[in-house]
């Protein structure tokens, strides 16, 4: 029963959290497609619950061509309305055309040294390994997320601000936050590029 697994403290009680919490976040993502997905996915959430995403995750996907930034570099007014009509995403003009940017934005970073390069750069390619017991100590953002938010700013991201990117590194494994009484902790511990 999953009440008997040791979980960090946010994951639960749906069975879409126990199935994220327990296979996908926090497990080192290295492919830059992904990781640019899963920042985009971060901003959506900002001002919502992540279940909210979650439960609107392969909407997400259908409606944005499965996250291709190559894609959606092209899209104009027209893509935008028609997301704007789609009741199976989040409906945020802003978060939306800041997604069509960040796709533009991916691409430059990409071309130049691999967004997935970009970000690891900031953990020396190794992810960092906290050590939190309760969901207390964990911060919503830290210096490095700050850093990072600001670089990518700077790019010209948008939709990246310290708290957002903190969730990003935490669910793509740059950071281990999973709690040292979680099952997953010491798993996602393990699973480094060698």
């Amino acid at each position: 029963m999953n009440d008997e697994v040791a979980r960090c403290g946010w994951a639960g009680p749906d069975q879409i959290y126990f199935d994220y919490h327990d296979t996908d976040w926090g497990v080192p993502e290295y492919d830059s497609r992904t990781l640019w997905e899963k920042l985009i996915l971060d901003g959506f959430q900002a001002g919502l619950s992540w279940i909210t995403i979650l439960k609107k995750r392969e909407n997400f996907r259908e409606a944005f061509q499965g996250f291709d930034p190559n894609i959606i570099a092209s899209w104009g007014e027209e893509d935008v309305q028609r997301l704007l009509d789609n009741p199976g995403i989040i409906r945020h003009r802003g978060k939306i055309e800041a997604t069509i940017n960040n796709a533009r934005v991916f691409q430059k970073i990409e071309q130049r040294v691999g967004f997935d390069n970009f970000l690891w750069n900031y953990v020396d390619g190794t992810p960092l390994q906290n050590t939190w017991s309760t969901l207390e100590q964990v911060p919503a953002s830290t210096e490095l997320s700050k850093q990072v938010s600001k670089d990518l700013k700077k790019e010209g991201f948008k939709f990246c601000g310290p708290t957002i990117v903190y969730a990003f590194m935490q669910a793509t494994g740059l950071i281990n936050d999973h709690l040292v009484g979680c099952h997953r902790h010491e798993a996602v511990k393990k699973l480094v590029r060698k």
